[in-house]
């Protein structure tokens, strides 16, 4: 059976899939993703490397700002500082040090204007730092792209996963994963290598809550740089060691998406679960327990086998082919409190008719404690239309709706990742009902005059909407 054969048996293709098809034919881990985009678009491999390179123009664009004229609310200038100093900025290693003062500066003009999100806008950051690293470095454009095609396609896993707030599932979880995975390419390592690598990446990100420190001055800087260390610590061991690496990175993916929605309530039980499995014993203690014992774990084993597979093909058949993989772009810095409210926003305002007269906003606690980034989003979306993009708009809206007199209503309302929006006109009363997601994305519960036009218009206007 041939490659295309093979990939088509199994499409659409789980991480591990790619590891066992790259290692069967002896072939490179960026291969088969490539191989994979092929069969999805029908492009040519040259259209597809290209296409890649051109989703990260927009980011790439934030890095320079980051590094020159932009300032962060909770960075302030420390990009521009670092890109100023001569010689060694952070660490001697020259590739690791530029991708890291780039990571920051992503996340500086993440803040300026906003990033295209993956899961979010967080492992947009060490995702273009490590592109633009390797720009700065020599690197020729093509290897430049194939290395993109690895991050986004290890990040459009996680995109599908992400469903609530948690930076171990977006800018330090996502971004040390695929950055793992781009750094073995950098080595030339195995696919095994890739797969030892991610899973090593991966383990010390799960459960990593992300509120409230992105609301707190430089710890950002510490996680999505943590991205790039982590990640290229992690290939490093992978390439140049022997370590033993027992877990499928499927299973380590599933259990990062199953701890996420839970972090901070039940943690452990959930760790326990995926992991125990793959728990090392000594022999002599072995002999000790009773076969029947010992049969039950095997048995227990071989469902949480069964179940990773299933939350990993789940994850596959969710994510969208590499050449459009990344969303518009968000300012504000969120892509979950900004960017999915915003698109609430949005929907509402395209449903509406009449001079707009008042805007109610209902935000469940974790997004009202936020009303200071995301307030002026959805009002730049449910008065004006305006895109997740706009920065502009995003800057002027607060003094634009004063001005035109219109009323503003901000309840705080007690369901879980609600976030409602009802705008009220001369001519009647329009509301979208949503529930939060990253990545700009939401789940539309309900909208009147019609929920079902409420669909056309998200459609419309290329606003994922994802199933409850």
């Amino acid at each position: 059976m041939n490659i295309t054969d093979m990939i088509k048996e199994k499409m659409p293709l789980t991480l591990s899939e790619i590891v066992e098809i790259a290692d069967k034919n002896k072939l490179r881990f960026v291969d088969v993703v490539l191989a994979e985009t092929e069969i999805q678009t029908g492009k040519t491999k040259e259209e597809i490397l290209e296409e890649v390179l051109k989703e990260f123009e927009h980011n790439l664009n934030a890095v320079e700002i980051g590094l020159t004229t932009g300032s962060s609310l909770l960075l302030g200038t420390t990009a521009a500082q670092l890109n100023n100093i001569e010689g060694t900025k952070l660490f001697k290693d020259e590739f690791v040090d530029r991708a890291l003062v780039n990571t920051i500066a992503a996340q500086t003009g993440n803040h300026s204007l906003g990033l295209n999100p993956c899961a979010g806008t967080g492992d947009s950051c060490p995702y273009t730092g490590f592109i633009r690293a390797m720009f700065d470095t020599g690197y020729e454009r093509t290897k430049v792209a194939e290395v993109a095609a690895i991050l986004l396609k290890v990040g459009s896993m996680f995109r599908v996963g992400k469903i609530t707030t948690g930076c171990n599932m977006e800018g330090f979880g996502a971004g040390a994963a695929a950055v793992a995975a781009a750094t073995v390419e950098l080595y030339e390592g195995s696919p095994k290598a890739t797969e030892r690598a991610m899973v090593m990446a991966i383990s010390p990100t799960i459960a990593v809550p992300c509120t409230p420190r992105v609301m707190v001055p430089a710890l950002c800087a510490t996680h999505i740089g943590g991205a790039i260390l982590v990640g290229t610590m992690s290939a490093g061991l992978a390439v140049r060691t022997d370590i033993e690496v027992n877990v499928p990175i499927d299973v380590m993916l599933a259990m990062a998406t199953e701890v996420h929605p839970i972090s901070g309530k039940t943690i452990v039980p959930t760790v326990v679960e995926f992991m125990q499995p793959f728990f090392k014993t000594k022999e002599p203690v072995e002999k000790l327990i009773d076969q029947t014992i010992k049969d039950e774990e095997k048995e227990n084993i071989d469902k949480t086998l069964v179940k990773a597979k299933e939350i990993a093909k789940r994850l596959a058949e969710g994510s969208r082919p590499i050449t459009n993989t990344l969303g518009e772009a968000v300012v504000g810095g969120s892509s979950q409190a900004v960017g999915s409210p915003t698109n609430t926003g949005r929907i509402a305002h395209f449903l509406t008719k009449g001079k707009i007269n008042k805007v109610k906003i209902e935000l469940y606690p974790e997004l009202f404690a936020r009303r200071g980034i995301n307030v002026p989003g959805v009002l730049m979306g449910a008065v004006y239309g305006s895109s997740t993009a706009d920065g502009k708009m995003y800057k002027e809206v607060m003094e634009l709706v004063e001005k035109e007199k219109i009323e503003v209503e901000i309840v705080k309302d007690e369901e879980y990742q609600v976030q409602r929006v009802t705008i009220y006109t001369d001519e009647g009363t329009y509301m979208v009902d949503a529930l939060n997601r990253g990545g700009g994305r939401l789940v539309l519960r309900d909208a009147s005059p019609s929920r079902q036009d409420a669909v056309d218009v998200a459609n419309k206007l290329g606003i994922v909407l994802i199933e409850e």
